[in-house]
């Protein structure tokens, strides 16, 4: 018998997610020059860092030696005074996985259930079947949540109820008031965690606001992510804010310097930089229009998007995937998902989408 087989066989199940593909990895197999090569793959911020980010990396650089500050007091201050939330109800994560890790962790234990929609984050299924949980996914209503089957998924053994919007690969979107009766509906006992990665590129007109839920839904938990909009996704830092009393039990478990200085130190700048928020939300409202006329000009079906992101239809996902590669353009197939015929998009710099505009007509031949 092999040490691995040792393991319990909820871990051994678990296929491991799967990133997008790295630039420096097409280069290495097409034997093409890194600079030449688009990646439309991650859901990245196209415009970087924060210029306010980078001038405090490069301050706290010369504390390297130094642990980081376990409770991450100056960003927890700043996300205070931002969000209105007391201190002792925000924990911070090694991106925002790392919170829904920490959740599954302290509300799940082995048979528990967890409920989640068809095509939602991959890593609401691992990060239950890493503790033993039990997934249960629920038939996804136009590619995204069907609150009202949501509910009627639950159970007497349901820990933990996980809802993404914008939703994560489709960018399907629930309105406030929907998400709002869904918790009134939800017994006290079952934690609902609403993945908030994306909601930094709604627009005013859609915007809805979770936290004033937080004093009325002890049972909630706001998961957000400095990945995506803020361009820290290379540093891995996101947030949850709760109840004081999730709070407390999701800080016993978490590593004690979950959080490193430098994703600290830019964190804390970048959630100041408005300027850059706002140029970021800006770029993508137009990068998405420029990629969806293209789609429209192909015939091409996609999925209108509240995120950073669009899926289309593409026939063959993997195919496409590959011929697309060849021309140095990363996209994500997302057949893991359950969308084999599509592929996500990321929205890039004009000058990246229009790489990609490009090359997809050849890639669909």
């Amino acid at each position: 018998m092999s040490i691995a087989d040792q393991a319990p066989d909820y871990i051994r199940a678990i296929s491991p997610y799967q990133p997008g593909k790295p630039i420096s990895e097409l280069a290495r197999e097409m034997g093409l020059i890194e600079a030449s090569i688009v990646k439309l793959a991650s859901n990245e911020n196209p415009l970087g860092i924060s210029p306010l980010a980078k001038e405090a990396v490069a301050r706290a650089v010369a504390e390297l030696a130094r642990y980081p500050d376990g409770n991450g007091f100056a960003l927890k201050s700043a996300l205070s005074e931002r969000t209105g939330v007391a201190m002792n109800g925000i924990v911070l994560g090694n991106g925002s996985n790392d919170i829904l890790e920490l959740v599954a962790r302290t509300f799940l234990t082995p048979g528990a259930e967890a409920v989640f929609s068809q095509h939602a984050f991959a890593v609401y299924p691992l990060a239950t079947m890493a503790v033993g949980g039990k997934p249960v996914t629920v038939p996804a209503k136009d590619f995204g949540h069907d609150l009202a089957a949501m509910g009627a998924a639950i159970t007497d053994k349901t820990g933990v109820v996980f809802i993404a919007n914008p939703n994560n690969p489709t960018g399907t979107f629930l309105p406030g008031a929907q998400i709002e009766a869904f918790l009134q509906a939800v017994p006290e006992r079952v934690l609902v965690v609403l993945d908030e990665a994306y909601t930094e590129y709604l627009s005013e007109a859609d915007r809805y606001d979770a936290i004033s839920w937080l004093a009325r839904f002890p049972n909630l938990l706001i998961s957000r992510t400095f990945s995506k909009a803020y361009g820290l996704a290379g540093l891995r830092v996101g947030y949850g804010l709760g109840h004081p009393s999730v709070i407390d039990l999701l800080n016993r478990v978490r590593q004690p310097f979950n959080v490193n200085s430098l994703a600290l130190a830019a964190a804390t700048a970048a959630l100041g930089d408005d300027e850059f928020l706002a140029k970021s939300a800006d770029l993508n409202r137009r990068g998405m229009v420029q990629l969806t006329e293209a789609f429209k000009a192909l015939s091409l079906e996609w999925i209108p998007s509240w995120g950073n992101f669009v899926t289309v239809k593409v026939g063959d996902g993997d195919a496409v995937c590959r011929k697309l590669l060849a021309q140095g353009v990363i996209v994500r197939p997302i057949g893991g998902y359950g969308m084999p015929q599509w592929l996500r998009v990321s929205i890039g710099l004009p000058e990246e989408n229009a790489r990609f505009i490009a090359a997809l007509p050849q890639a669909l031949a």
